[in-house]
């Protein structure tokens, strides 16, 4: 069956861009019809780079012939304005993790998108990982039973030179915080997306290494909605740098996440399948997922976000990741930092 791609451009042609270009222009389902960046300079060489065009006004690049969709690929903190200017020009929007770095500019974001009837989509692609797919799949068929403890460890390593790469990081102002905000973020929402919403949590953290003015180590024991118990450590300190690992258990199996791969896959009604998915998912990728080098990831779980958002526009396919979901995210890091400031607990929900 043809399929009539969808224009999309990107706003923002810094690092994670190039994943955002890979995705789109190995799509099925979309082309890379424009890019837009403050620096025009830096525009016109990702496009050149791309086989496409470089608009240097902001205004005019949101009224590109074919373009239906953007993502955005700005620094944390500079999430909303275009995210709200593309809405209002009837515009779906593809935004990268964390949708911003405030719950305020996050809801304005989602409000605005409703009112002008467009799509707002999140971008945390560890979701489409093998690894939590198999796993999600088997909470969801009771396989765990009630569901113990989920605990996630993502122990990075930046060097200085990372901090000092670009002004925005590692400030409050743009990047919203450190090692949680920015790298933990997808940690937090695959917690999430396995364990459930948080009901409450107690959390800590430290600059420990790096001469920035938000954390760089974080940690936080939590309460579940559905009663489990967690815990999550996140740092960019733990020199040379580690594979996230995530670990469920329930009263009826368990199972550990290294990186893309299952590490244990152990239940009490043992099936057929269970032998070669623990064969076939012992074997990830041959990138770090971003333990020690910041850009060592492949585009294909943002191609996953692309192809979702250009079906869902074309077809009416549901959102995998809504903007309401990737709220969730930000709502829970940011309750890691009230508790961290106050030395209280948080309560949630």
């Amino acid at each position: 069956m043809s399929f009539n791609k969808v224009g999309f451009g990107i706003i923002g042609t810094g690092a994670v861009a190039a994943a955002h270009a890979m995705a789109i222009t190995h799509s099925e389902f979309a082309d890379l019809v424009a890019v837009y960046d403050v620096v025009p300079e830096r525009a016109k060489e990702f496009a050149a780079k791309y086989n496409t065009q470089a608009v240097e006004n902001f205004d005019e690049f949101l009224k590109t012939p074919g373009l239906e969709a953007v993502t955005v690929a700005t620094p944390s903190g500079f999430h909303h304005d275009p995210v709200c200017a593309a809405a209002k020009a009837g515009i779906h929007i593809l935004c990268e993790k964390p949708l911003d770095i405030t719950l305020d500019k996050i809801d304005d974001m989602i409000r605005v998108c409703e009112e002008n009837n467009v799509l707002l989509a999140a971008i945390f692609q560890s979701r489409f990982k093998k690894a939590v797919i198999a796993i999600r799949k088997a909470i969801d068929e009771g396989r765990f039973g009630k569901l113990v403890s989920i605990s996630a460890k993502q122990l990075w390593y930046r060097d200085e030179a990372y901090y000092k790469s670009a002004s925005w990081r590692g400030t409050w102002a743009i990047d919203g915080g450190g090692a949680l905000m920015n790298q933990g973020s997808h940690t937090v929402d695959q917690l999430l997306y396995l364990g459930g919403e948080v009901k409450k949590l107690s959390a800590h953290t430290a600059n420990i290494l790096h001469d920035i003015e938000v954390e760089d180590t974080a940690a936080a024991s939590m309460e579940f909605v559905n009663g489990a118990c967690g815990t999550i450590e996140v740092s960019t300190a733990c020199q040379p740098g580690y594979p996230v690992t995530i670990e469920i258990t329930g009263t009826k199996g368990s199972a550990l996440i290294k990186s893309d791969t299952i590490a244990r896959w152990q239940f009490v009604d043992e099936r057929p399948e269970d032998e070669e998915i623990r064969k076939n998912l012992a074997d990830g990728s041959k990138t770090s997922g971003g333990a020690s080098s910041a850009m060592d990831f492949d585009y294909h779980g943002h191609m996953y976000h692309v192809d979702n958002l250009a079906r869902a526009i074309r077809n009416g396919e549901p959102l995998i990741l809504s903007g309401k979901d990737g709220r969730l995210a930000v709502e829970f890091i940011q309750a890691v930092y009230e508790s961290s400031r106050t030395g209280m607990p948080v309560t949630l929900r």
